[in-house]
């Protein structure tokens, strides 16, 4: 047998380029004591990063896993940071170190709200699953589950002194919890639209409310409980509950106070208009409730002061009455998120998560009379403002180029440090000019630029095309490249030296070609030895030519193309039909058409040297192929929005990648081999759990009535199936032969019974794979299988495994074995032989448990000694009730 073809896997390196997602908050926290305000943490991607504003600099990472980060809240003691996921699971991060020890799982999907309470041991949580659940970080377990809303939930609030909590939901409600009882005591129906925010003020008197509209509503909230303990009596009056004016319900005098008077009263005490006109996106306070911070989707941040009454009445007996509402209007490009920290000497800092990948602090003096805001720091340098939509590697596979609406950077591979950063127009597409110090880029308008690494500066602007410029590509000879535009023509450049105003000579481009074709170019490529060009065309076809004669040699059908880099003997392209096609060039055949992508084809190159390629597509995922096989080799995973391009190093080792989520990413070749059979296997496992993950119906339920759908295990399930069937029939045959040659059996000598043999292939059928196996199982084959059952119960034979396969054949073949006569004597049977074993199973366990602590407790006795487990068990007992009085303590204080 010949030696199989040996691929190595690529794995991420790297996530860069990304400043912060847009996906989750901005927050500010403090490391090891630091300065308050110098450091935010923002999220990107799967990872959340720690920055530090004065230095421009990324501190900590705190690594994720592969879901996106949906939201952020520090603790109140600052050490810990609380994280949320996109398929609702919930970490905790120290930030001493960077590492998460503790972790929940409750959500169905993403979550959308986490916040601590004031002693930082509890934590809620609210996600799209529109449940609200509260957790025990101590003890590191949930405490309940709250169900009420109908959307999403928004916001989710403790309060400081009583056991209450108010949330909101995009379902326009805003309802109050008690948490001893664990029920939801009012539902405020004062909105109708959506409730996006939500604070508490005036030591949580106040009630402020943000909505789909310009609109911020304030309601004032009285505790009637401790009116109560003042010793009024109330035990018979009118409603207390003063509903707003959308309410407009009647209510009687005189009835008994409702189960929600007893705990507190709400009422509209006014509005508060804001600046903008769209809903409200981001609602947030400092700790200590003084300053409100408000914005929507437009570019205006509002922060408003919130003053006490007596200063309230201090203003009004000056006759200044606009002082009531003090605001200031920062005005900047569109906001993503913000977060507040009051520090000392009344200052005011503010941080920004812009909608551009850029991260903005302003701090203010809340006590001058017309607050301005000051522009702090920005952090810019590590990304681009708009998606990069051109790769490219150096010839040292040291550099990495990347080009977007507005910038060219160059970054330092091994660091992923940017070395260079220069304006340019729209970049489409780009490549490093022999010798590394400089690079060309394609733009929108149509423009070669020129420029030179060392300096940092544009050496010239070339009007290259009229329309786009869409695609450019490097002569193998490397005197030259050739373009390709929406002007329908193709053009050749060659590189030359010209003497620059001083003494220095620079490069420059020359043209000296045109290919004049009909449609618009969309992608062009240089055969490996010079020998070709193929020319990607608008209506979606391809034209080989004759470099030399520019003659046309084949015609094909796609948009995205590359040549093998090993002989220029195939080439392969792909297409917004989500297909990948590999032809041959001897004689223009389609060798193989594979479906790649679930949505269109981006990108596909080549590996040098190889006849192994990438594909990247909109949905979100990056593969690889082998063009002589005809196979998919493996997928990687790790972009969140679509991948719009990569480039592949000169030596193979490393993939750049870029994407919608602002994002680079750095794969890595490594010395593991890759297993086809193997990779196929984990990628439908991962599928499986994913779709478990999101609270589907198991796949062995799916595909009761749908065959068509079992390709999730076609590779191994019809394996597993065929050898319970075989061991059956054989069974059938030995019993048969046992029967005819029964004398002679009886006389031999020790030997595997055929019902024993049925058994052990059962046995070694994986437990994830045993339902579907059965599942697959022709009904036919049922009938046997379950007499053979009932001679295993009453065996005592592998009886809890056995059980499993009863039941589920029982559940999924109920309406054909009830209806069959002859079966339900054996079902009978079943029945009672079941029974009477689990029975007697239950009795041996619960003997063997009483003995075992039976021994436990002589044995401790005698040597006057606890068990560890015992011991640290109770130990961690004495913990909790001290932690349990220590607060209890506190909530009196």
């Amino acid at each position: 047998m010949g030696l199989t073809k040996q691929y190595l896997r690529y794995v991420a390196s790297a996530v860069f380029g990304v400043i912060g997602s847009q996906k989750a908050n901005i927050a500010f926290v403090t490391l090891r004591g630091g300065e308050k305000g110098r450091y935010v943490a923002v999220a990107a991607c799967e990872h959340v990063f720690i920055w530090d504003v004065r230095k421009a600099e990324k501190v900590l990472i705190l690594q994720g896993n592969k879901h996106e980060v949906t939201f952020l809240c520090p603790s109140p003691d600052g050490i810990h940071i609380a994280v949320g996921y996109e398929d609702g699971a919930v970490r905790i991060f120290s930030l001493l170190n960077g590492e998460s020890n503790v972790s929940f799982s409750g959500h169905k999907s993403a979550v959308t709200v986490i916040h601590y309470d004031t002693l930082g041991a509890r934590l809620v949580t609210g996600s799209k699953d529109t449940d609200v659940i509260v957790w025990d970080i101590i003890n590191e377990c949930g405490l309940y589950r709250l169900k009420g809303h109908k959307d999403v939930i928004t916001q989710a609030l403790f309060l400081t002194d009583k056991n209450l909590l108010v949330t909101s939901s995009k379902d326009s409600f805003v309802k109050w919890w008690d948490l001893d009882t664990q029920h939801c005591f009012k539902t405020m129906v004062g909105h109708r639209s959506e409730v996006w925010g939500m604070v508490l003020l005036n030591e949580e008197s106040r009630l402020l409310t943000g909505s789909a509209d310009s609109e911020l509503r304030a309601w004032d909230i009285s505790y009637l409980q401790e009116e109560k303990a003042e010793g009024e009596p109330k035990q018979k009056k009118g409603k207390t509950l003063l509903d707003d004016d959308d309410d407009g319900g009647d209510h009687e005098e005189g009835l008994d106070e409702s189960p929600e008077d007893r705990i507190l009263s709400c009422k509209k005490a006014g509005s508060l208009l804001r600046e903008a006109r769209d809903r409200v996106v981001s609602l947030t306070t400092d700790a200590r409730a003084r300053v409100i911070a408000c914005h929507g989707s437009d570019s205006v941040l509002e922060l408003f002061t919130v003053l006490s009454e007596q200063e309230v009445q201090r203003k009004m007996v000056k006759k200044l009455k606009k002082a009531k509402k003090k605001a200031v209007f920062i005005y900047l490009y569109n906001i993503g998120w913000v977060d507040c920290l009051s520090c000392a000497g009344g200052e005011l800092k503010v941080a920004l998560l812009l909608q551009n990948n850029t991260v903005e602090t302003y701090s203010l003096k809340t006590s001058d009379k017309t607050p301005a805001a000051n522009k702090t720091a920005r952090l810019t340098l590590g990304g681009h403002r708009t998606d990069a939509r051109t790769l490219a590697f150096s010839s040292d596979n040291l550099a990495i180029l990347s080009a977007s609406g507005d910038t060219v950077k160059v970054w330092n591979r091994s660091t992923l440090q940017v070395i260079r950063t220069m304006a340019c127009e729209y970049a489409l597409c780009s490549l490093f000019v022999p010798g590394d110090r400089q690079i060309i880029l394609g733009t929108k308008s149509g423009k070669l630029q020129l420029f030179e690494l060392a300096s940092g500066s544009l050496l010239e602007t070339v009007d290259a095309h009229v329309g786009a410029l869409w695609s450019l590509c490097l002569a193998p000879d490397q005197r030259g490249i050739v373009t390709g535009g929406a002007d329908k023509t193709v053009k050749f450049w060659e590189f030359e030296l010209i003497k620059a105003e001083e003494t220095d000579r620079r490069l420059t481009v020359k043209h000296s070609r045109t290919l004049q074709l009909d449609e618009d170019v969309l992608c062009v490529k240089f055969s490996p030895d010079h020998r070709l060009l193929a020319v990607s065309l608008l209506d979606c076809t391809v034209k080989i030519f004759y470099t030399d004669t520019l003659k046309v040699v084949l015609h094909h059908r796609s948009l995205n193309l590359s040549f093998s880099n090993q002989d220029s003997t195939l080439i392969a392209t792909g297409s917004a039909d989500r297909n990948v096609k590999i032809w041959g060039l001897d004689f223009g055949d389609c060798h193989r058409s594979m479906f790649a992508h679930d949505d269109s084809v981006m990108f596909l190159q080549f590996v040098p040297k190889t006849h192994l390629f990438f594909t990247a597509g909109k949905d979100k995922k990056i593969k690889q192929w082998d063009a002589d096989k005809f196979e998919h080799i493996q997928t990687l995973e790790g972009h969140h929005r679509e991948v719009w391009c990569l480039a592949i190093s000169p030596n193979g080792d490393h993939v750049v990648s870029s994407s919608h989520d602002k994002s680079l990413r750095l794969w890595e070749r490594t010395r593991e081999p890759i297993i086809l059979e193997e990779e196929r296997e984990m990628e439908r496992e991962a599928e499986f759990e994913e779709s478990m993950a999101k609270g589907d119906e198991p796949v062995v339920m799916k595909v009761r009535h749908h065959w068509v759908c079992m390709s999730l295990f076609e590779l191994v399930i019809p394996v597993q199936a065929e050898r319970i069937m075989e061991a059956l029939e054989l069974y059938r045959e030995e019993a048969r032969k046992m029967e005819e040659h029964k004398y002679a059996c009886e006389n031999a000598g020790k030997q595997v019974q055929p019902s024993r043999y049925v058994l052990d292939v059962v046995r070694k059928v994986r437990s994830s794979e045993l339902e579907v196996s059965l599942l697959v199982l022709p009904f036919p084959y049922v009938p046997e299988l379950l007499t053979l059952f009932n001679s295993y119960i009453q065996q005592g034979l592998e009886v809890e495994l056995v059980c499993r396969c009863l039941f589920f054949l029982l559940r999924i073949h109920f309406g054909q074995i009830s209806s069959n006569q002859m079966l339900l004597s054996v079902i009978d049977e079943l029945r009672t032989n079941t029974i009477a074993k689990v029975g007697d199973i239950r009795d041996v366990l619960g003997f063997n448990s009483a003995g075992l602590q039976f021994l436990q407790r002589e044995i401790e006795s005698k040597e006057n000694v606890m068990f560890f487990a015992e011991a640290t068990g109770q130990l961690e007992q004495k913990k909790k009730k001290r932690r349990k009085r220590e607060r209890a303590i506190l909530t009196i204080a």
